[in-house]
């Protein structure tokens, strides 16, 4: 009998049931109020009077009063840049030890400061999840298996006396001893740079070990999985292990993923959603009936939701300084809103680049809806990635063929707009014509903006099957392979051209 498996799993449903409920604005008020005393004294409060903030009648509305919504330059620029300068107490207590790198996708890279205090709400979200466990039907000995988390390295690179790397390499460095039991790879292989390199050393030791759980972007899961099952000549993972009950994907949708991923498995998995960012873990799947994720609202982080409304945003993607953000309690089910957050990092009214959209209101449950960047609108389509991923899921079922990748992006064709697209294919045949005319009446029947437009400045779409290893190829070529990257789903004009000249190279090499 899994004795501590079994006693594992009696203090997680104890927990669980211990746990408090109280309202979600409550929470967030005091929440929001231990932000203001924390970072009274930093130059940024001082600056934007959080002392009297905390004392006025309405903490929140003079928050919203005195302090402007921030993206990442305007942040970076006016505050963090001074603390890589070296200085304590620009936005929050002290200074912090490490910088979380951003993959990137919507710009250059960017370096977000990880406090200690963050690195602690990270832990105690973790927690949470786990103890949310319990209303999974999950076998006692289950608690008793390894987990792997496949983020990026742990080998941090210093810089003028700050650590950085991407968050999960950042969080696994700092994994407790008492878990190392249950971490894999463990932290040698976690430190190993060179993906490639990283992934044949999981290969060659995935036999010896007992893994119950696996964490990581799909994508790059997906590859672990194909190379542990080709070294080992066998026909699906749980060949290797069998235990294997639970995937979290985190950080970008899975279903579009989910055909080809599967793949890979003899029995699909339970999958729990989870919401970690550069700047910090912002939600999680907290039960079985649901594929929403409940935002974290009792640990660090300050919510603000603004209508994605285009009188709300800026020429130049942000969100105007007029615009009105609405509380946890002010917000309605099945609209989008632009995510802002404060945080025990030290980032204050700040615009984190994600829409969500809720779908209960009453448990703080969410779905990320898309990108700021990454929304389709040149002419008005107003596609999310939400809908296209729906979209993309719809051709996979009615094509039979696996798109693990997709991206797209408005072109101008004499003087006309189309939706040009490209899909990554893994497996399976498809007439592209009839594929592009499925698409592109899905896309029409899911949104009304979209079907207007394609009767007007939208003249047509194109979509193109390709290699899904071509995706691949050219994060490489990025030098941006594994860990936390994800492939834009929407890419601007600049971009697009030296995505679409690299597809036509790697097309003419392969045709040769």
């Amino acid at each position: 009998m899994p004795v501590i498996g079994e006693l594992i799993k009696k203090a997680i449903d104890l927990g669980e049931k211990l746990n408090t409920e109280s309202r979600p604005e409550e929470k967030q008020n005091k929440v929001l109020q231990e932000l203001l005393d924390k970072a009274k004294d930093t130059s940024f409060g001082k600056y934007h009077g959080f002392k009297n903030i905390g004392k006025s009648e309405n903490p929140i509305s003079s928050f919203q009063q005195q302090v402007p919504f921030h993206d990442y330059d305007a942040l970076y620029d006016l505050w963090w840049k001074k603390i890589r300068e070296g200085h304590e107490d620009i936005t929050w207590p002290g200074i912090n030890r490490f910088f979380a790198v951003s993959s990137g996708t919507t710009s250059n890279s960017k370096y977000i400061p990880v406090t200690d205090d963050m690195l602690d709400s990270i832990r105690k979200t973790g927690i949470q999840q786990i103890m949310t466990l319990s209303k999974y039907d999950l076998p006692s000995d289950f608690f008793e298996r390894q987990i792997m988390m496949l983020g990026s390295s742990t080998d941090l690179q210093e810089d003028n006396g700050f650590l950085e790397g991407e968050i999960s390499g950042i969080s696994a460095s700092q994994i407790p001893f008492w878990f190392n039991n249950f971490y894999k790879p463990g932290p040698e292989i976690s430190a190993i740079e060179d993906w490639d390199e990283r992934i044949e050393k999981i290969a060659e030791q995935a036999a010896d070990w007992d893994i119950g759980s696996i964490s990581g972007i799909p994508s790059w899961i997906e590859l672990m999985m194909k190379k542990v099952i080709s070294h080992h000549g066998v026909d699906t993972i749980h060949d290797i292990w069998p235990n294997l009950a639970v995937y979290t994907p985190g950080g970008v949708a899975f279903e579009p993923h989910r055909k080809s991923f599967e793949q890979n498995l003899a029995h699909p998995l339970i999958y729990i959603d989870t919401y970690l960012a550069s700047e910090g873990f912002l939600a999680f799947q907290a039960r079985p009936d649901t594929d929403a994720m409940a935002l974290v609202l009792d640990n660090g982080i300050f919510f603000e939701f603004v209508p994605f409304e285009p009188e709300n945003m800026t020429d130049s993607g942000t969100i105007h300084p007029d615009a009105k953000a609405l509380t946890i309690a002010e917000v309605e089910e099945n609209k989008d809103y632009i995510l802002v957050i404060s945080t025990v990092a030290g980032a204050w009214r700040y615009m984190i680049g994600d829409t969500v959209s809720f779908t209960n209101k009453e448990k703080a449950e969410i779905k990320i809806t898309g990108r700021t960047k990454f929304f389709l609108n040149v002419v008005g389509s107003q596609l999310s990635v939400h809908q296209m991923d729906q979209a993309i899921e719809a051709v996979q079922e009615k094509f039979n063929i696996t798109v693990p990748e997709y991206t797209v992006s408005a072109v101008r064709e004499n003087g006309e707009y189309l939706h040009r697209w490209y899909l990554g294919k893994e497996s399976g045949e498809a007439d592209e014509a009839a594929l592009t005319e499925f698409l592109d009446q899905c896309l029409q029947e899911k949104n009304k903006n979209y079907k207007v437009a394609r009767n007007k400045a939208l003249k047509s779409i194109d979509a193109k099957l390709i290699p899904a290893s071509i995706f691949i190829d050219y994060n490489e070529k990025q030098k941006k392979k594994g860990g936390q990257v994800k492939f834009p789903r929407v890419m601007k004009e600049e971009a697009w051209e030296a995505w679409e000249d690299f597809v036509r190279e790697s097309n003419r090499l392969t045709d040769h």
